[in-house]
Formats: C-alpha cells, sequence, structure tokens
C-alpha cells in the first residue's frame, strides 16, 4: 500500500498524505471524564489507546508520514508523550497560542506543510474521533485523496442511521465524471431540530457531516486567502514568526491572535464551488455523549456498558463507568453513571446531550471539578491531590526516570518531601542531597530548591505543604529544562 518514498499514498500514485490531528476543545459533554486540564482525547475510552492515538495510528497503519498536531500549549507534553508509547516520534506539534477555531488551525498546517511541498494532501482530523470499519474508511481515503488532487475540497459524510440532532448534515449532489465514489456537495446544513433530522433520514441524500476534511496544502491556503483573506496573512505571518520550543513550534502569540474566529465550514467549505463529498459507512462517531459510549460500547445481555470495578442489579440500558471506587447500581433503565475520584455524574441517558449544562453551571460556581481533575499531568510526571485542609495539603507525586522539575522556591508554603519509592535527587539552597525509600527532606519557606529523578525507576514521594496559600502559581521557576515560564 505504500508507495516508493516516505509518506507516499499507494492508493493514489506517490502522493503525499499528511495526517492533520485538531487537538482542541474540553469535550465537556464527557464530564466528569472530559474535562480542560486533560480532555476525552487523551483517554481510552472505547480501545486500549487514547482516541489520540488511535486517530495517529490510521495513518500509520497506510504507511503515512507522521502527523502534524495542531494543539494548546498546556497539552503539548502529554500529546507527545501518548505519540511516544505507540511509536510515533517525529510528530510536528504545533501550538496555538489561543483557539481561534478551526480553519486557522488548519491553515497553520497547511502553511507549515506547504513549506516542504505545497502539493502535499492534508487529511484533516479531529483528535476525539471514533472509527469501527477502518478498511472501508481506507477505500473511502483513496476516493478522497483522488479528488484533492484534483482541486477539491473533500469531506466525508456519513451514511445516517437514525434521525440525530447533534451533526451537522450535507445534502449530497451529483456524481463528479472520472472520480468514482466522490460527488458535489449541493449543500451544508446546520444541526437540524427532530423533525427535519427524520425527514433527511426518509428521504435519503442527506449525510452527517463527520467534519473530517481532504485537500491539497496549497488548494486550501488558495481558498483562505479568496475567501478569508485578514486570516489567510494573520496565520502566514504567525507561521512565518514561530519559535521552536524543544521540539515543539510555536505559533507567534500576536500574529494568531487577530486571526478570525471561525470554523472551516464557514470559512471555507460552505463557500467553496469546489466542495466534495465522498459518501461512507465505515461506523464513524465523535464521540461527543454518554449515550454515544453507550452505543459504541460492548452491552451485557441487560443492555448494559460497563467499565471499572461496576455491580449491578435490576439495571438495564445503562451506562456504568468508575475509574476508582466500586460503582453499585440497582433498580434503574436507562440511566448514565460515571464516577471519578473527585466527581459522580447520574443523568437520563437520553439527556446525555445536557451534561455541558452541568459543567456551565460549575463553571460559574468557580468550583475545580470543571476543569481540572486530582490527577495533574506535568512533562516530568504527575502529581495526585489526596487531601486538603487549614493551612496544608498532602499530594502524591510520580516523577519519570531521568525527569526533573524546574528550580523554584515558593514565597507562601513550605514542603516536607518522604520518598516512598525509588532514589529522588534533591538541591536545596547551595547543597545536593540524596533521597531515598523511606527517608525525608524538609524545604523551608523560601528556600531554592528541585526534585530530580535519576534512577532507572520511578521516583514517588510524599509531598505535604503548609503556609497561608498553596495555590500552584506559587512558583517562582528560575530555570526549567521545558521551557515553561508559569
Amino acid at each position: 500500500m505504500v508507495g516508493s518514498k516516505e509518506g507516499s499514498y499507494g492508493g493514489a500514485g506517490d502522493t503525499t498524505v499528511v495526517p492533520v490531528i485538531l487537538s482542541g476543545g474540553a469535550g465537556s459533554r464527557l464530564w466528569p471524564v472530559s474535562r480542560g486540564s486533560f480532555p476525552k482525547q487523551f483517554w481510552s475510552l472505547l480501545t486500549n489507546f487514547t482516541l489520540l492515538q488511535d486517530t495517529a495510528l490510521r495513518g500509520q497503519s497506510r504507511g503515512l508520514t507522521n502527523p502534524v498536531v495542531v494543539c494548546n500549549g498546556e497539552h503539548r507534553f502529554i500529546i507527545a508523550e501518548q505519540l511516544r508509547d505507540v511509536g510515533i516520534q517525529d510528530a510536528r506539534i504545533i501550538l496555538e497560542p489561543e483557539g481561534r477555531n478551526s480553519a486557522p488551525a488548519i491553515a497553520a498546517a497547511a502553511f507549515v506543510v506547504a513549506e516542504q511541498n505545497p502539493d502535499a494532501v492534508l487529511w484533516v482530523m479531529a483528535a476525539d474521533a471514533a472509527i469501527e470499519d477502518e478498511p472501508k474508511l481506507h477505500v473511502a481515503l483513496d476516493h478522497a485523496v483522488m479528488a484533492a488532487k484534483a482541486g477539491y475540497v473533500v469531506t466525508f459524510g456519513m451514511t445516517p442511521t437514525r434521525p440525530e440532532t447533534g451533526y451537522g448534515y450535507i445534502e449530497q449532489g451529483h456524481p463528479i465524471p472520472d472520480l468514482p465514489g466522490v460527488y458535489k456537495v449541493s449543500r451544508f446544513v446546520e444541526k437540524p431540530d427532530k423533525d427535519k433530522a427524520e425527514a433527511f433520514l426518509a428521504q435519503g441524500g442527506y449525510l452527517w457531516n463527520s467534519g473530517m476534511f481532504v485537500v491539497r496544502a496549497q488548494t486550501f491556503l488558495s481558498e483562505i486567502e479568496r475567501y478569508e483573506p485578514a486570516l489567510y496573512a494573520t496565520v502566514r505571518e504567525a507561521v512565518e514568526k514561530r519559535k521552536t520550543d524543544m521540539d515543539f513550534q510555536r505559533l507567534d502569540p500576536e500574529s494568531f491572535c487577530k486571526s478570525p474566529d471561525i470554523s472551516v465550514d464557514y470559512a471555507v467549505a460552505e463557500r467553496t464551488d469546489m466542495a466534495a463529498v465522498v459518501p461512507g459507512s465505515f461506523g464513524w462517531s465523535d464521540v461527543g455523549s454518554w449515550d454515544t459510549l453507550w452505543d459504541l460500547g460492548q452491552k451485557d445481555a441487560q443492555g448494559n456498558v460497563t467499565h471499572g470495578h461496576v455491580v449491578l442489579e435490576d439495571v438495564s440500558q445503562s451506562y456504568v463507568r468508575t475509574d476508582g471506587m466500586l460503582a453499585a447500581v440497582l433498580g434503574v433503565d436507562g440511566l448514565v453513571v460515571v464516577a471519578t475520584q473527585d466527581a459522580v455524574l447520574v443523568a437520563s441517558k437520553d439527556r446525555a446531550q445536557d451534561v455541558k449544562t452541568l459543567v456551565q453551571r460549575l463553571k460559574k460556581d468557580k468550583a475545580s471539578q470543571a476543569d481540572t481533575h486530582r490527577m495533574t499531568y506535568r512533562p516530568w510526571g504527575h502529581y495526585e491531590a489526596l487531601t486538603e485542609g487549614h493551612r496544608f495539603q498532602v499530594k502524591k507525586i510520580v516523577v519519570r526516570p531521568g525527569q526533573k522539575l524546574s528550580l523554584q522556591k515558593h514565597y507562601h508554603r513550605a514542603e516536607h518531601w518522604v520518598v516512598v519509592e525509588g532514589t529522588a535527587l534533591v538541591t536545596r539552597g547551595d547543597e545536593q542531597v540524596i533521597v531515598r525509600e523511606n527517608e525525608s527532606i524538609y524545604l523551608p519557606l523560601g528556600t531554592m530548591h528541585r526534585l530530580e529523578n535519576p534512577g532507572r525507576i520511578p521516583v514517588t514521594l510524599i509531598e505535604v505543604q503548609s503556609g497561608p496559600y498553596l495555590g500552584e502559581d506559587d512558583i517562582v521557576r528560575f530555570e526549567d529544562i521545558y521551557s515553561r515560564t508559569v
């Protein structure tokens, strides 16, 4: 299936196809698992891989180039690590200074790819979609790549299986000569109400808009310049002025933030006269809500989908997930029950689309659970909040082998570290101290300090903080190998 040169696509001669993965958004309808600090694409929800990993591996299975990933800076180390975990070492990770919607993100990727090969075909995908039948996807991709080579802006339209109101629709037009399996787009339709969705299903000729696009880099940039010249200019400048940050490409903030906030549908797809669609039935889903995961999951005899330590008695047609504690459910039908370490969601399955309303309420109430987990991931490892009280907080910290925290100090808190596994090298003021298992060290308020792991196994320690203010913003960094400033 692979052509003669690296990244060439067997279905379309020597055409270079570059997967472009958009990793933005918080996936709030999948709260409390998906949150801004660790959204749904980084979770294993359907397979042994995360949604991001599954997405990236689709390109690897066709021998394509390593992906271009567009994301925000906060998630850069999570993305790099998850890609490395599945053998993808050299992904190009482009960092947005702020989210400006899909059109600027795709334009940034197109500019970066076009620097080396303007004729390369971009295969644009969200990081959080599911595909059940990849062989059928590959057939559809063959058709889409051929159409993209001919100058079309191609999207995949999914054959609807129900009157879905959560997706936009595409009205399928006439076949395009000499491009088998490819049709003109008659029009794009916004998310319909239930009556319209039922009418579309009954009438036929309407497809779900998957949000995946296949287009030559130069074609996309030409269409952006034609329809959104301000976006073209600002993103081009942001790419030209980008800086290399370790393995990441950081777009120029001043330029990029001037870009219009607009989706690719509004910017190009609905306006271009070269819009084409490839219909498909390969089990696509945007994994947007808990009822969708119930639809996709392996059901028991009573129609239940479970994950984790779950005990059910007289329960049917329900989705129950726990990521730690035992979840025992009795005598219910059609519920969603999701338990994490710090939050529990109970909802009627037919109201799963409305979970985002709860998240908005939590944000209004300034509840930390709206955006963050007790487990927080950092480039060196992770930490977990165990308990807190008046003027104290306890965390578990895990540092991967060879990694180190920043050289830092705090104005408002002292810290006491107890190593429970591994060996830590601690910088405290002008001294360096080896701290082994069952040993501890005290770091007075205002002391310059650093924790690093010189060994071959993770270092796990318990940190006890004490002081009048314990916020994460009480960190003054003097040196950091990960180029963080805050």
